[in-house]
């Protein structure tokens, strides 16, 4: 995905129809803008996100592991490219429909982890927890020796698993702290 490769502003309809192997022409006969494409790539990932903000709020008593930690690592895993325009072009794109939903989402995520949560420190391990897992997962897109981002990564498992570890070890001590206040 040239967005996620080149940034939104860098990549024209031209380049992608050219790395598609397609005129200009049939490109914009599918999609009448690239503000178009862009949410058409975009959408799914984002509903997607709107879902790990639901589970969040699901497992507000529950176990956070199985509950949120989890999905929302699968989440991110599955969807480096687009997770990449979020994080890395999100401030930039305000005012993109699909990308404007994608930060009210983030910000809706980060509000409802804070929710309660009185003393700094722990906000400041939430947002490392989530936000520290989208923007390793984003940076691993250059970890792997292949040229193309969406290569798999060859750790993938293991990767995941550490995720999960860290995450829920931020998540879990932040809850212990709040119940303890």
């Amino acid at each position: 995905m040239l967005f996620a490769i080149d940034g939104y502003a860098a990549t024209s309809i031209g380049h992608i129809a050219e790395a598609a192997g397609l005129s200009k022409s049939a490109v914009l006969y599918h999609y009448s803008s690239k503000e178009a494409l862009l949410e058409a790539i975009i959408t799914p990932a984002v509903d997607g996100l709107e879902g790990v903000v639901a589970s969040f709020a699901r497992s507000a008593d529950a176990d956070p592991r199985h509950e949120f930690v989890e999905p929302f690592v699968d989440y991110l895993l599955a969807n480096r490219l687009e997770m990449s325009i979020f994080v890395n072009q999100g401030q930039s794109l305000r005012g993109l429909p699909v990308i404007d939903r994608a930060n009210g989402l983030v910000q809706r995520l980060g509000d409802a982890v804070s929710l309660g949560v009185v003393r700094i420190d722990d906000r400041i391990r939430f947002g490392m927890a989530l936000g520290g897992a989208a923007y390793t997962v984003v940076a691993a897109i250059n970890w792997t020796d292949n040229a193309l981002p969406s290569a798999e990564l060859e750790d993938a498992d293991e990767v995941r698993a550490a995720l999960v570890e860290i995450v829920t070890g931020l998540l879990v001590a932040s809850r212990t702290s709040v119940a303890a206040h």
